[in-house]
């Protein structure tokens, strides 16, 4: 059993490739992973875009976030537009196909739960 209190680490950040899901412009991301569960399944960190749109697909988990800086548009395929900025918390459900629109940056902390494939 672990207490991870993320001000404690010393996390180097690693350059995400994504390009397959890049639609507009050349945004870069970063991933600090801080805790990644003995089984795989649950991680947590802090992630972070430079301006761009880009797909952030949710196949086969949930995330919760927590927007720490900046803002971004959420699109999703039901066709709602929604702005998320510093201090803002959502969920992100299995199976949702979201279009993140960074004008500049966001950064967030992440909570990441593999789940069982959509049927």
């Amino acid at each position: 059993m672990q207490f991870v209190n993320f001000a404690e680490l010393d996390t180097k950040p690693i350059k995400k490739e994504f390009a397959e899901d890049i639609l507009e412009g050349a945004p870069e991301q970063n991933v600090w992973s801080h805790f990644v569960g003995a089984d795989g399944t649950f991680k947590s960190g802090m992630w972070d875009s430079t301006a761009g749109v880009f797909r952030g697909p949710m196949n086969d988990q949930i995330e919760f976030c927590h927007i720490l800086e900046g803002e971004a548009r959420i699109e999703t395929a039901d066709g709602a537009s929604r702005t998320v900025k510093a201090g803002d918390a959502f969920v992100m459900d299995n199976g949702l196909q979201p279009v993140w629109h960074v004008k500049s940056y966001v950064r967030k902390h992440y909570v990441i739960l593999a789940v069982e494939p959509k049927a």
